[in-house]
């Protein structure tokens, strides 16, 4: 009888585990459902697609509406087509006397008549107080081999309301008054450039002046304030014939927008009382500027000298009106405009400049001034100091608009105008500046 082998049961088990094994597998794949059509059918892909996504849906970052309107601005080239003008027609803004509220107006220029030898230029001005300022010229810019530069001029000026504190650099502040100042001026003006950078010229002209009340109610009107002898000239009118000499030497690589340089102006101007002979003076005007500009220009030191001398001729006065003064936009910012007034004046500015970003600059700046009765005492002392600081906006490298902010003993003052501080004309002899 032979032995029996492992039973059927016993060969069959590992198969049969396998078989098992394989069955549950093919009834979870058959439970487990299928991506559908379109889904990721990994992590890895269903990020893919989300980043996709993403980049098919961006949109640029919205600005704010301020800077949005500045890059249209820029980008339109819109202040650029508004100084340009149109056909020799421009819009003008600011360029009155400080005080005169915002300025508006129109001017109207021909720079070809006869082939370039003759420039035309002419333009009327208003302001928000109702000051007024007309103005014509006429400009030969290439006479005698384009080294001579040769002008007539015709201005009449409106300045109804004028502020006055009476004389001396120790003047009351609540003795502020105003008065209105109307004058004409005709004159003629040479200027030669011997050098690039030299001009030196000569001046004749007639002015005739009218003062009268101030306008504005709320401040008292001067002839009801002062006297004749604390405001010379205020009761007894004369007009004047003028003529002087004027030097300048401008080493600044840029004058509409200096950033490195110097600019050192010399004026000499005689006003001959042609109806009291009680007027007549001599004026001197000295401004010295220097420019330093580091970190490739983009930062910058500006300081400015100027001081402004009068003698009186034959035991004559200088009319209150145009002796030279210290407080306002251009000089001491922290005191209001013509604050102090006197024979003469001395006034010292120094700023730090730098470039917030393409067409806006930012700036500190201290300034310091006084005015004296004698020319003998044009030292540093008793010196009215003011600090502050400011934003200008530039088109071409040059300020079209300034916002300074000064603070002194009197309180702070707030600035918005039309112009550089340190380029800005003088009152009283703004028509005899050189040509800059």
């Amino acid at each position: 009888m032979s032995r029996a082998g492992p039973g059927n049961s016993e060969l069959k088990a590992p198969f049969k585990a396998i078989g098992m094994a394989a069955l549950a597998a093919q009834c979870c794949l058959a439970q487990a459902p299928w991506p559908a059509a379109g889904q990721p059918s990994s992590r890895a892909e269903a990020i893919e697609r989300e980043r996709a996504s993403k980049e098919a849906t961006l949109t640029p970052e919205a600005l704010p509406r301020q800077e949005q309107l500045v890059r249209q601005m820029r980008e339109r080239r819109i202040l650029e087509k508004v100084a340009e003008g149109y056909k020799g027609w421009r819009a003008v803004a600011g360029g009155l006397a400080t005080g005169s509220g915002f300025a508006m107006g129109a001017e109207y220029g021909n720079h070809n008549i006869g082939k370039g030898y003759m420039e035309l230029r002419a333009a009327a001005q208003v302001s928000t107080r109702m000051w007024q300022r007309y103005d014509g010229t006429l400009l030969f810019p290439q006479s005698f081999g384009k080294r001579l530069i040769s002008a007539v001029n015709l201005t009449h000026r409106n300045y109804n309301s004028l502020d006055y504190y009476g004389p001396g650099n120790n003047s009351a502040r609540g003795g502020r008054s105003n008065y209105r100042l109307e004058d004409t001026t005709l004159q003629g003006i040479a200027i030669a450039r011997p050098e690039k950078r030299l001009r030196a010229g000569a001046m004749m002209g007639y002015v005739w002046t009218n003062v009268g009340p101030g306008r504005r109610a709320e401040i008292s009107s001067t002839e009801r304030t002062y006297s004749e002898a604390q405001a010379p000239g205020l009761h007894l009118q004369s007009d004047f014939f003028r003529y002087g000499l004027l030097a300048q030497y401008d080493r600044r690589d840029n004058p509409l927008g200096p950033k490195t340089g110097g600019n050192y102006v010399v004026q000499w101007v005689r006003y001959q009382d042609q109806t009291r002979g009680l007027y007549s003076f001599d004026r001197y005007d000295i401004d010295l500027q220097e420019y330093a500009g580091f970190f490739n220009n983009v930062r910058r030191l500006a300081f400015r000298a100027r001081a402004t001398l009068t003698s009186a001729v034959g035991g004559s006065v200088v009319p209150f009106y145009m002796r030279p003064t210290a407080g306002g936009s251009d000089d001491v910012r922290g005191y209001r405009q013509y604050r102090f007034n006197d024979a003469n004046s001395l006034v010292l500015n120094a700023e730090y400049r730098w470039e917030i970003f393409s067409g806006m600059d930012g700036a500190l700046f201290y300034d310091a001034g006084k005015v004296m009765r004698r020319g003998g005492q044009l030292g540093l002392s008793q010196m009215k100091g003011s600090a502050g600081f400011g934003v200008r906006a530039n088109m071409r490298n040059q300020t079209f608009l300034r916002f300074d902010v000064g603070f002194s003993r009197e309180g702070f003052m707030i600035w918005f105008k039309f112009n550089d501080a340190f380029n800005s004309r003088r009152f009283g002899t703004e028509a005899f500046q050189p040509v800059y």
